[in-house]
């Protein structure tokens, strides 16, 4: 194989250390070996990265271990070095040479023929903004935690408020909820009770008939208080994120015109995939990257599985709620959801649409245009391609009267 670059670098990436290697080709054609261990302290970082600019390195290559990758790959970003952060499962070491100089010299090597393609990285900004979408992702788990734990505590006292409320935390609900923390009666809490909620009195009443004792309304008082404090923590994220969208404004309101997208979500996905589709290549190698598309195993001409590779698991999280969202609306979602279910079931229904969806956004971030909805119906394509099956089916087992076929001699 011919070398692509002359001078490659392999960084095996640690908590506290970073073992570095230069593989340098000589005028006379030999190859040149430097290793040099550092650690990962800002001034060690430093002295990495002059260490590299002084053997003027071409390309560096790092493995994406965790997050200890990102203070290496930010400071070498900052001195305008080509820098790779690669799949680990692509550079992975033959057997027997599992040490971190070995490492480092493979990634190296591997680099030095080119034989590695990057991650996508996206800019500074952004990365810095998954920060802040991804926490509230896990605050966002959190209050559901803790909002079931409310439930779960209302039931351990015998109060059945949620087999009556559709919405255990709906407005109605969450004041009931309080006024038996305040230790008011039943009859008085039905003056919280708003909307059509006012029918179920009755029910209610008796739903409020249990033995609530002070340990469930100290945990319940303690609940409230936590839903209260992180429901303000999401709200001051949710505005902070909106008004950091503001240098992509364009592609973030493109984004909002697909249905089941709101603000939020639309800047999840720009966060998550940057603005810049050219550097997918193709929508079919974003929803590979994305982990949204279905596998390929086949062998001897038989496919032997289609299970979805694992990809980036904050876009398939945002994606399945947009696709939940999407197939409630009146647009071709809906229709391709319900072609699906019936033989796929709801869960990969909920991921073709997600594939769906992320194709679209490639193509409407390329061209920088809103989404218009298709008029393909699904559904129908489902049927006119299955009818026949089904009635030959229903006749066979005697559903439908078997249709007599005229006898050519006749």
């Amino acid at each position: 194989m011919e070398p692509v670059v002359k001078v490659s670098a392999g960084l095996d990436v640690h908590r506290k250390n970073v073992m570095a290697t230069i593989l340098s080709e000589q005028d006379d054609g030999s190859l040149q070996e430097k290793t040099c261990e550092f650690g990962t302290f800002l001034k060690n970082r430093k002295q990495l990265r002059r260490w590299l600019l002084k053997h003027n390195v071409e390309l560096i290559v790092m493995e994406s271990t965790g997050i200890y990758w990102k203070a290496i790959y930010s400071i070498l970003e900052r001195a305008g070095r080509n820098v790779y952060v690669v799949n680990a499962r692509h550079a992975k070491n033959l057997p027997g040479r599992k040490t971190d100089v070995q490492d480092s010299k493979w990634l190296a090597t591997l680099a030095r023929f080119g034989l590695l393609s990057p991650s996508f990285i996206p800019p500074k900004d952004l990365r810095e903004l998954r920060l802040m979408t991804r926490r509230r992702m896990k605050m966002q788990g959190i209050l559901s935690g803790e909002k079931n734990r409310l439930h779960k505590i209302l039931d351990d006292a015998g109060i059945r408020l949620g087999a009556v409320v559709s919405d255990i935390n709906g407005i109605s609900a969450q004041a009931i909820i309080d006024g038996l923390i305040r230790g008011e009666s039943p009859v008085k809490l039905m003056q919280y009770v708003r909307g059509r909620l006012k029918v179920k009195i009755p029910e209610l009443l008796e739903s409020l008939e249990g033995t609530i004792s002070e340990r469930h309304i100290f945990l319940l008082r303690q609940i409230r208080e936590h839903i209260r404090y992180l429901e303000q923590d999401l709200m001051e994220l949710d505005q902070y994120i909106i008004a950091a969208m503001s240098p992509y404004q364009q592609q973030w309101e493109i984004l909002q015109t697909i249905p089941g997208i709101d603000q939020i979500s639309a800047a999840g996905l720009l966060v998550e995939i940057g603005i810049d589709m050219k550097r997918f290549g193709s929508m079919g190698r974003l929803a590979s990257w994305a982990g949204m598309c279905p596998g390929n195993n086949e062998s001897a001409g038989k496919k032997k599985s289609s299970r979805t590779r694992k990809g980036n698991r904050t876009i398939r999280q945002i994606l399945c709620e947009i696709s939940n969202a999407a197939r409630r609306t009146k647009t071709q979602f809906q229709g391709k959801y319900k072609g699906l279910v019936i033989r796929r079931g709801h869960k990969r229904a909920i991921m073709a649409i997600g594939h769906k969806i992320l194709r679209i956004i490639y193509t409407l971030l390329l061209k920088k245009e809103p989404y218009q909805d298709s008029t393909v119906d699904y559904e129908s394509l489902i049927v006119q391609r299955n009818a026949p099956r089904w009635m030959r089916a229903l006749q066979k087992f005697g559903f439908l009267p078997k249709v007599q076929q005229a006898c050519s001699a006749c």
